[in-house]
């Protein structure tokens, strides 16, 4: 279950073109990284794809449904099978990470579930393993305003994996981390669609990120498609042509690196 885009075009109320004519299919289980410059239209073109923002233009399919076609009940049921990890993420700061983990399963769980979880964590355990994959199994009770911009970027990946959607989104997911835990993050969001099948579309401004780790990489300038290319496939002039208005090519500059260790501390 992937999804398909024909023609897509985004005009918001005051005029302004943020997205025109995107043409993507996707199949089910495809990893595909977005590259481009500040402002390119990556982050407009992930919420068009959690079902977040309506296109003004043009078809969008997604999961096998068409989300402004139908009825408010089945919006709301295929946007919970669709997990986004935010670039700054929408957590409460007095919130406890166990709780900001639990969160992904929300639009899951009936209403009764949801309220008992934020007096008395249902599944504390779960969370936990999530965050152990992370390296931040340690933080499980802290509060999210005593972690830093990249604990909290984890603590938002922790929550998407929590949910196991069926469409995994991730807008700049590692901006507020160093290159090694960068490296170590992105494989990560490759290792889980992978293992469940599942599609994965991750705009990432690390192009080496992105060449290193996507089979397919789409290149976005001015809310349109400049290239979709195999990895392989992408030439040095194309990602000049990207990045032309930057003045060069952003890197993450680390190594490739082992995968992520498990925090000693146990989910228990």
């Amino acid at each position: 279950m992937g999804f398909s885009l024909d023609g897509v075009g985004l005009v918001h109320a005051n005029g302004y073109r943020a997205l025109a004519d995107i043409r993507l299919n996707i199949a089910a289980g495809e990893r595909v990284a977005l590259i481009g410059a500040s402002g390119a239209g990556k982050t407009t073109l992930l919420r068009v794809l959690g079902a977040s923002l309506r296109p003004t233009e043009g078809r969008l399919r997604l999961l096998d449904a068409e989300p402004w076609a139908v009825s408010p009940a089945r919006l709301r049921r295929l946007r919970a099978r669709i997990g986004l990890v935010h670039q700054a993420p929408p957590i409460p700061p007095r919130q406890r990470v166990v709780t900001a983990v639990l969160a992904g399963r929300l639009g899951q769980w009936p209403l009764w579930k949801s309220l008992a979880s934020l007096v008395l964590p249902v599944d504390a355990e779960g969370a936990c393993r999530e965050l152990a994959r992370l390296d931040l199994a340690d933080k499980l009770f802290e509060r999210c305003d005593r972690l830093s911009g990249g604990q909290l970027q984890r603590v938002a990946l922790a929550r998407v994996l929590y949910q196991r959607p069926d469409l995994l989104l991730a807008d700049e997911p590692v901006s507020a981390m160093d290159p090694a835990l960068s490296e170590l993050t992105v494989a990560l969001l490759n290792e889980e669609a992978t293992r469940r099948g599942v599609t994965l579309v991750a705009s990432l401004h690390a192009v080496d990120l992105a060449l290193r780790h996507f089979p397919r990489v789409v290149g976005v300038k001015d809310g349109g498609v400049l290239f979709d290319l195999p990895a392989a496939a992408v030439t040095e002039a194309q990602l000049r042509e990207l990045y032309a208005a930057e003045g060069g090519l952003p890197l993450a500059g680390a190594p490739v690196a082992p995968a992520l260790g498990i925090s000693p501390l146990r989910c228990s």
